[in-house]
């Protein structure tokens, strides 16, 4: 039978355990995949902790690459024997086999390895539509500065990547002078390390005093009122994740001086639709297969080593992505 990581209750590391679960046929819109690589995401953290409210059991994990086994009915994009890679609701992939829906499964070109398509999918996606569609009122032109926090991580090394190739100025920041290296060899065009330095201020100096267009802030509750004072007029704060805690409730007055923008973004609104995913997964496999962005998978754990996995990521010892090997 196969195996999967799940766990009874939220908890810390230790809650999650390898069990057998059946797995049966795909029913209509669904596919049966079998894992050559998974992949790990600080969502998989806020889900197994409870921050993120789930059914139990639970098996956890957003993304994952394998290959098709079987297809459903009314499933007319994939077949049995496809190279496949995918984000997507409900988790699961912490598994070797799974039944999931098919909506979200894409393709994976040949030209594209099954870690990196593991380590990609949900980190890039996010890229993707974080610098493609949540943008400031005056959008994005080449040469303008935009900041982005926890740079040196699989979501921003892949930014770092994507902004260069789109002409941005991506300034980052990290928690360490090496990682803040890391950001600077993957296109970054500045970087802060905020234990060190105060980001506002080195903004302020790097952007001679303008500000940036947005922020684009995985971290939350620590870096919420600096990265406002980053911001430009009219610019947009685009808060996409919580690593240092969620961002506690604010008086909308603070907006007014500047007219600034808030968004809350999340990945799973913008792939819903099958067509819509399957554009962006193009454009992100574009990328990757041209070479402009590359992939750095830094961290490899087999399915039995979730726990030090889990621990590594909160413990911010992680750079790059990290895949999961069943």
């Amino acid at each position: 039978m196969p195996l999967a990581v799940q766990i009874a209750r939220p908890g810390g590391a230790e809650e999650m355990h390898l069990v057998d679960v059946p797995v049966g046929d795909p029913g209509p819109g669904e596919v049966r995949i079998r894992h050559h690589a998974i992949g790990l995401n600080y969502i998989d953290v806020y889900q197994r902790t409870g921050l993120y409210p789930l059914p139990m059991p639970l098996t956890l994990g957003m993304e994952g690459a394998g290959v098709v086994e079987a297809v459903g009915e009314g499933v007319a994009h994939l077949k049995a024997g496809d190279r496949a890679a995918y984000t997507s609701n409900p988790p699961g992939s912490y598994s070797q086999v799974r039944v999931m829906p098919a909506l979200a499964v894409c393709k994976l070109p040949e030209g594209i390895s099954f870690e990196t398509g593991a380590a990609m999918m949900l980190k890039g996606l996010t890229v993707q539509y974080l610098l493609r569609k949540t943008l400031p009122v005056e959008g994005l032109q080449a040469g303008d500065h935009i900041l982005w926090h926890a740079a040196a991580g699989g979501v921003g090394l892949i930014a770092c990547q994507w902004a260069k190739a789109l002409g941005y100025q991506l300034i980052a920041t990290a928690g360490s002078d090496e990682k803040c290296q890391l950001a600077l060899a993957n296109g970054a065009s500045a970087a802060i390390n905020y234990r060190a330095e105060n980001f506002v201020d080195k903004v302020a100096e790097i952007t001679g005093g303008r500000g940036v267009k947005v922020v684009y802030d995985s971290v939350g509750k620590d870096t919420w009122e600096g990265s406002l004072k980053c911001l430009r007029e009219f610019g947009l704060m685009a808060s996409f994740g919580n690593a240092s805690g969620v961002v506690p409730p604010f008086a909308p007055t603070v907006l007014a001086p500047k007219c600034l923008y808030v968004t809350r973004t999340t990945i799973f609104t913008h792939i819903a639709q099958r067509e819509r995913c399957q554009q962006m997964a193009d454009d992100l496999f574009n990328v990757v297969s041209s070479g402009q962005v590359k992939i750095h998978v830094e961290q490899r754990f087999a399915l039995s080593e979730v726990q030090a996995a889990h621990r590594a990521l909160e413990a911010r010892q992680t750079v790059g992505s990290s895949v999961l090997l069943p």
